[in-house]
């Protein structure tokens, strides 16, 4: 999987960390605090938009909302970002997988959807920041996923030519941010995005249950469409 790879680029919600269960409560108790019904198509409305297009979705959506995008983006912080430094851990095998690229001269990015105080906070707390070389949120480019500019973005910082990147990505949509970017992407299992299971392999060259498929040399290989 890494062969010819000079860099693994991460997004880090549900493929880096195991953080995806913190959301949706979120989103319940926030809907229920301004008295908010969810619309059918909520969850694929929001996949892979950054936290600043998310809250700014809310805002356009919910006529009652009657909050800015940045009042939305501030309770937002204020109520995860404690979770996240205290509750979110890596995904199995996660720091194994780390520690081996860097000894290996892999350089490392993270490419995120979410705000960067949370996710600094988040690498932080798991002592995963010293391992990255780049971190850069959706927030920082001009379009989310599946626009491919945070990736890119990542991989400018990182000084690697895209072909030459490697990505992991929990949904569908992130997938396609990758593939967008021109880089190969490895799909990572997550209990939110299992149902998703059929289209992210599809989309992936690669799937894995953990990053302990990797280290053992288990991975499936995909049958990718290019995009």
């Amino acid at each position: 999987m890494m062969n010819g790879k000079e860099a693994a680029i991460f997004d880090m919600d549900g493929s880096l960390v195991d953080s995806m269960w913190i959301w949706p409560e979120v989103d319940r108790i926030y809907m229920q605090k301004y008295g908010l019904t969810q619309p059918d198509t909520f969850h694929k409305d929001i996949e892979g938009k950054s936290y600043t297009e998310t809250a700014q979705y809310f805002v356009d959506t919910f006529s009652n909302l009657h909050r800015t995008r940045e009042q939305v983006m501030e309770e937002w912080k204020d109520m995860t970002i404690h979770l996240y430094a205290t509750k979110v851990f890596p995904k199995p095998g996660a720091m194994e997988f780390l520690r081996h690229a860097k000894e290996h001269g892999i350089l490392l990015g993270i490419a995120t959807s979410n705000n960067r105080e949370i996710a600094d906070a988040a690498l932080r707390a798991r002592g995963l920041d010293r391992y990255f070389d780049s971190v850069r949120t959706s927030c920082e480019v001009a379009a989310g996923k599946p626009a491919p500019d945070v990736y890119l973005k990542v991989a400018e910082d990182l000084r690697v030519d895209p072909s030459r990147c490697l990505v992991f990505e929990d949904v569908p949509n992130g997938i396609l941010a990758g593939k967008n970017a021109g880089m190969e992407v490895c799909a990572v299992d997550d209990e939110f995005s299992r149902p998703d299971e059929a289209e992210k392999k599809r989309l992936a060259d690669y799937f894995i249950h953990d990053f302990y498929d990797i280290m053992n040399h288990t991975y499936e290989r995909c049958r990718s469409d290019r995009i």
